[in-house]
């Protein structure tokens, strides 16, 4: 919205000066001798001497600017290039992955779910209550309090081929709880 504005009010800017520089070009049609030092002029039109700077100017700041914007405008290209072979290689490194993982691009949760085997935790038996440093029973009786008891039944996880982890083929599940540590 702003660039909008810029532009349009350059573009009312430029009319008027041009509007400005016609009319003191007609308005001032005499002829004046110019000179600086060693280089000398005869009978210029005085709306030349006012004008011609100011189109020197103009036109040295337009060239300026387009060279500017020109630099700028290959640095956009040459980062837009860069962002390109970024995402390439982004995806090529992604396909790198999926492949090392082994999972198919269409592979969905429940898939990706039944390609990993079911791995149960070995069930590690309680250690025996730790024995105070001087003998005191005080110990004994607040580290038995603590354990932690697992609802969850130790050979309930079974292979492909319907035995048990563990060696059985029994499928009754244990309901005995069991105690961790």
């Amino acid at each position: 919205m702003w660039q909008r504005l810029l532009l349009s009010s350059a573009l009312v800017f430029g009319l008027l000066l041009g509007v400005a520089a016609t009319v003191f070009g007609y308005s001032n049609r005499t002829s004046v001798d110019v000179g600086w030092s060693v280089f000398h002029l005869y009978g210029v039109p005085l709306w030349t001497v006012a004008v011609v700077p100011v189109a020197i100017v103009l036109v040295c700041g337009t060239v300026y600017h387009w060279y500017r914007s020109l630099y700028h405008f290959t640095e956009h290209m040459r980062h837009r290039r860069r962002v390109h072979e970024l995402e390439a290689e982004l995806v090529e490194l992604r396909g790198q992955l999926d492949h090392l993982l082994e999972m198919s691009p269409q592979a969905t949760p429940a898939k990706q779910a039944t390609l990993e085997p079911d791995v149960v935790p070995a069930t590690v038996p309680a250690p025996a209550d730790p024995a105070g440093s001087n003998g005191s029973d005080k110990l004994r009786g607040k580290t038995s309090a603590r354990r932690r008891v697992s609802l969850t039944p130790a050979a309930s996880a079974t292979e492909e081929d319907g035995t048990l982890v563990n060696g059985s083929t029994d499928t009754t599940p244990q309901t005995e709880p069991v105690q961790e540590t």
